[in-house]
């Protein structure tokens, strides 16, 4: 994570919050239909290293009509991460499904074949932010 220096304090502190969102929400907004990125994919892309769960945070703070596909954002083991029977993480797999995104029997999506790799197509890749 980028440090900025404090000068009232002499501290080290974080970037402001809402440029990190802005940051999270662009390289989401980037994920291409059909693929799947895990939060620590977004970290990384954003600039902010293995801070996986700050994505997470950020994807919280969207707002409900949001176009941001939030729902393309899973865990490092290719599953939902919000509690199975709650009305988001069945939208979540409803919104996934309808994109093409495959599930197994156990709830897992096949990172091998599903997962987003802007490096491996440019036309979706971060450089671009």
């Amino acid at each position: 994570m980028r440090l900025i220096q404090n000068s009232e304090c002499g501290a080290n502190v974080t970037p402001q919050e809402p440029d990190i969102n802005h940051r999270i929400w662009q390289v989401v907004a980037m994920i291409p239909p059909g693929r799947v990125a895990t939060y620590g994919d977004v970290a990384r892309h954003a600039g902010l290293g293995r801070a996986a769960r700050r994505v997470g945070m950020a994807l919280r703070q969207l707002p409900r009509d949001t176009r941001i596909p939030w729902h393309r954002v899973i865990n490092s083991t290719g599953r939902i991460s919000l509690p199975a029977v709650s009305a988001a993480a069945k939208q979540q797999r409803d919104r996934l499904t309808g994109e093409g995104i495959n599930f197994s029997a156990g709830g897992r999506i096949d990172l091998r074949q599903q997962r987003w790799r802007p490096e491996i197509d440019p036309a979706h890749s971060p450089a671009l932010l």
